[in-house]
């Protein structure tokens, strides 16, 4: 089994396609693309994804109709399925998932959300990929219980800061720019202004040399932030 999680995108619009594949290559997914229910059938043959992401309107063959075939296959049945839909109502809502769906998110949707909603699949179909404890020097990040140790002592930190944490742990000595972490931490359907990325790496620092140790965040100048 391949050591990154493997999620399947099929949705029909490019722009959605490459931000969620974007996304997901930052959670650490490894992401195939499929524009029409038929390529996504034959993806999921060739290299069968952990979880598929699956616009509800897409052409050639409909969510619907993928999501039915997947999960009347033993082969493919345990595969979770996020379908994507413009569909508000309750009984879309209802269809979608008697179908087998997973679960089921209406568009408009923040990033933050569906990486969440991913998040939560995988740990349930590949729960040793997902929630994992990072450690970095004497930082410890637990993602399950949203834990955060600094040489023993507890940090508290607030939603916003443990996902700046998690994102620089997760890739230590890589630096970020301030518009990647906008879309990593932010979403990048949320406007939020770059110094925002400022007032909170700011605030990170502070809770991180709260009880002494060195700053673990480094400035690049021009260039953004990186851990270490």
């Amino acid at each position: 089994m391949p050591t990154h999680p493997h999620v399947l995108v099929v949705e029909d619009e490019l722009a959605i396609r490459e931000v969620l594949s974007y996304n997901l290559e930052a959670e650490g997914c490894r992401v195939s693309t499929a524009p029409d229910g038929e390529e996504a059938l034959l993806v999921v043959a060739e290299d069968r994804p952990d979880v598929v992401v699956l616009d509800w309107m897409i052409p050639r063959l409909t969510g619907i109709e993928v999501c039915r075939r997947l999960k009347q296959d033993p082969a493919t049945r345990d595969i979770a399925i996020i379908m994507l839909s413009a569909r508000s109502e309750e009984v879309d809502r209802v269809r979608g998932l008697e179908t087998g769906a997973d679960d089921y998110v209406v568009k408009p949707y923040s990033m933050t959300e569906m990486m969440a909603r991913v998040r939560s699949q995988l740990r349930r179909v590949r729960p040793t990929t997902v929630g994992q404890v990072l450690a970095y020097d004497d930082i410890l990040l637990d993602a399950e219980t949203h834990r955060v140790t600094r040489d023993g002592d507890m940090l508290k930190l607030g939603p916003t800061e443990f996902r700046l944490l998690s994102t620089f742990m997760e890739k230590p000595g890589r630096v970020w720019s301030r518009d990647q972490l906008l879309d990593r931490v932010w979403g990048r359907d949320i406007y939020v202004d770059t110094r925002t990325v400022d007032v909170h790496v700011g605030r990170l620092r502070k809770i991180l040399t709260a009880h002494g140790g060195a700053d673990p965040l480094r400035t690049v100048r021009g260039a953004g932030y990186a851990l270490g």
